[in-house]
Parts: C-alpha cells; sequence; structure tokens
C-alpha cells in the first residue's frame, strides 16, 4: 500500500509533545507540508527537528479565534486539519461543587471551542476546492466517565464527538469528511505519566486487565488511525468515531 500524502498541506494542533508530535512526524514523513501549532515553543522547535520532511511551526493560541484565523491564512490552502489540542491544563478530579468558572470554562475552550475556531478558519477554503479532511481527536473519555474525573474534560471530549457529526453533515456536501478518534489511555505526555504513576502497581494493572489487548498503546497508533481518515481510502467514511484503546 502506497499511503503518501504528497503536495497536501496539513494542520496539527497541540503538536509540541505526545499524540500532536506523533501525528506531525507520520505526515512530514509521508510527503505532507505540515504547519504545526501549540504554545510551547521549545517543544515545537523538537518535534520540527524529529520531522523527518516539510514541518513549520508556529505558536499559537486555539483558544484564540483570531489568532487561529491569521495562523490558518499563513498556512495557505489547507487540505487536512487535525485538532489534537486539548488536555487537563494541570487540573485534577474534584467535586463538582469545587470546581470554579475558570478551571470548567478553560478546559472546555482548549477541548472543544478550539477545534470549532479551527475548522470554521479552514472550511471555506476546503469548500472552495471541494476537498478537505478533518480529524479530531477526543477521547474515551467522551464516550463514557473519564478517569481523570474532571467533568469539563469529559463533557468537551463528548462535545468533539458531536461536533464531529454535526460538521460531518452540513461538510459533507462539498467534499469534506469530519472523522473523530477516541484514544484510550495512552503514556504519551507528562500529565499522563503523572496519572499513570498515581495509579500505583495494583491501579496500573487494573487498568491493564480491562484492555482487551493486555497492554497500553503508543502515541504513533493514534496517529495511524489519523493517516487513515486522511486518505483516499477513507473518501467514504464520515461521522465516525474510532476508538484506538486496545480493545474494551
Amino acid at each position: 500500500m502506497n499511503l503518501r500524502f504528497d503536495y497536501k498541506t496539513v494542520i496539527v494542533t497541540g503538536a509540541a509533545h505526545g499524540f500532536g508530535r506523533a501525528i506531525v512526524q507520520a505526515f512530514s514523513r509521508l510527503g505532507a507540508g505540515v504547519w504545526a501549532w501549540d504554545l510551547n515553543p521549545g517543544e515545537l522547535e523538537e518535534t520540527k527537528a524529529l520531522s523527518q520532511g516539510q514541518c513549520q511551526v508556529r505558536t499559537v493560541d486555539v483558544t484564540d479565534p483570531q489568532a487561529v484565523q491569521v495562523a490558518a491564512q499563513e498556512a495557505g490552502a489547507v487540505d487536512i486539519l487535525v485538532n489534537n489540542a486539548g488536555g487537563v491544563l494541570g487540573q485534577v478530579g474534584k467535586p463538582l461543587e469545587q470546581v470554579s468558572p475558570k478551571e470548567w470554562n478553560d478546559i472546555i475552550a482548549v477541548n472543544l471551542s478550539a477545534a470549532f475556531y479551527t475548522a470554521q478558519a479552514v472550511a471555506p477554503g476546503m469548500k472552495e476546492r471541494r476537498w478537505g479532511r478533518i480529524v479530531n481527536i477526543s477521547s474515551g473519555a467522551g464516550l463514557g466517565p473519564s478517569l481523570t474525573g474532571i467533568q469539563a474534560y469529559a463533557s468537551a471530549k463528548a462535545g468533539l464527538i458531536n461536533l464531529t457529526r454535526q460538521l460531518c453533515h452540513e461538510l459533507g456536501p462539498h467534499g469534506i469528511t469530519v472523522n473523530c478518534i477516541a484514544p484510550g489511555f495512552i503514556r504519551s505526555n507528562p500529565t499522563t505519566e503523572r496519572q499513570w504513576q498515581s495509579y500505583g502497581q495494583a491501579g496500573q494493572k487494573e487498568l491493564l486487565e480491562r484492555i482487551a489487548l493486555k497492554r497500553l498503546g503508543v502515541a504513533e497508533d493514534i496517529a495511524n488511525g489519523v493517516l487513515f481518515f486522511a486518505s483516499e481510502m477513507a473518501d467514504w467514511v464520515s461521522g465516525q468515531i474510532l476508538s484506538v484503546d486496545g480493545g474494551k
């Protein structure tokens, strides 16, 4: 199978490490011109250095719709958008009544609103060319209770799944597919590593026992799912949620 993305322009948000870095590396290795966005310039440069093809990095706050519009215009004719930015922003689970409005809104902004802003920025060009791919990175937390215990995170990731379905129907007549990956737990960044260590040996064993393959995945497993949705093999696939979680 000759999977290539030559002459395609890709934006990947949340590209400084973890899933985003793996996705950038995969697309650049396969011939795409990639724009890697994040708020961490140092780690973005590491992502660029690890990429094997064309990769340009930009510090972009994806929760700022104006900043997103400016950065998207710089990228030019965007063929593929991967909405990977998200996370728990250092928050931990706590009782509902102790969650502040800012804590709630900050997580909703980066995990859900940002994907709306980026799709809004690239959709007109995709419509004009009558071709485009949007891939959203949600979470198993969007399909059920979150291991983090963070109400806003579970809600935002569920919202991203339904945004995927809504945009699938809105953009489909223009030749644009919109799909979603729901990763299982993967030790892909400092936050998930801390979460893994917090479980202790017994908790780690219990988590692995709930996975059919009895092991954790890696960031490249998520990148592979994105490559499929972005490829010509997925021409007639839209509005779908692919759980990449080792089997539950």
